[in-house]
């Protein structure tokens, strides 16, 4: 039986998702921005929650852990965190390791440069990939912690992902990167095809994620930084992927 994935709206832009395995009744909650999304949508579903997998510990992503835990007893998985700044930890992860919500297999990929110790879930049977912060659709995170060229690097572990995996990011932020995007990329059919898309899909209020990485790998300027033209629109022949990459991630914190 397949995953059954639920989106859902936290905060003022998070996303919020469940992960829920109909063969054990086994569900994941990708992070917990706050927890009254997250338990109203287990109970629409008559899911019970069994674990929350963390990807870093901003607030944002981290602030509903201790109600949830208290109120379903759940295991809480998380990255190796030096600052201890993620509370009621069970289980801590790192690059390689797998981690079992029922009989799903979410394989850990550490994607740095957000924060320190931020990890991607990828569920390889499912062509899953929970990005959080690192990967948005047609953006990325903001590099608060880390440097461009582990951003960079973070960036290309999730590119090598096969195409017609799905794509599930941390925020809502994908008709401000479209425009942004446009600045530096203005040709691209395949960003200005997401473009309009985007633009229907936001006036309707409906979700522009999952995304395909396939997709990603077309219009995402970011997933972009190593071709010809990208630096060529910059003026920056001749400078590295990493240097690219840090001149977008610079413009975009300034648009």
């Amino acid at each position: 039986m397949a995953a059954e994935i639920r989106l859902f709206t936290c905060l003022s832009d998070n996303f919020g998702y469940l992960i829920h395995d109909p063969a054990t009744g086994a569900t994941a909650s990708v992070d917990a921005p706050e927890a009254g999304p997250i338990q109203k949508a287990l109970e629409r579903e008559n899911w019970k929650l069994t674990d929350i997998l963390v990807t870093h510990h901003h607030h944002d992503h981290v602030g509903g852990i201790a109600e949830l835990k208290q109120k379903y007893n759940c295991r809480v998985v998380a990255p190796h965190d030096k600052k201890a700044a993620i509370a009621n930890v069970d289980q801590r992860v790192a690059n390689g390791d797998v981690v079992k919500v029922g009989g799903l297999l979410a394989r850990v990929l550490e994607t740095p440069g957000h924060t320190l110790e931020h990890i991607s879930y990828v569920f390889d049977s499912e062509k899953t990939v929970f990005a959080a912060d690192t990967l948005f659709s047609i953006g990325c995170g903001r590099v608060f912690e880390g440097n461009y060229p582990m951003m960079w690097d973070s960036l290309l572990r999730l590119r090598a992902l096969p195409d017609d995996f799905k794509l599930y990011c941390g925020h809502e932020y994908t008709a401000s990167n479209v425009k942004f995007a446009l600045t530096v990329d203005p040709d691209n059919p395949a960003l200005k095809a997401r473009a309009e898309q985007v633009a229907k899909q936001r006036a309707a209020n409906q979700p522009t994620v999952p995304t395909l990485m396939g997709e990603e790998k077309k219009a995402n300027v970011f997933l972009r930084a190593d071709e010809p033209s990208i630096a060529a629109n910059l003026h920056m022949k001749g400078a590295s992927p990493a240097e690219i990459f840090g001149e977008l991630r610079e413009r975009k914190n300034k648009s």
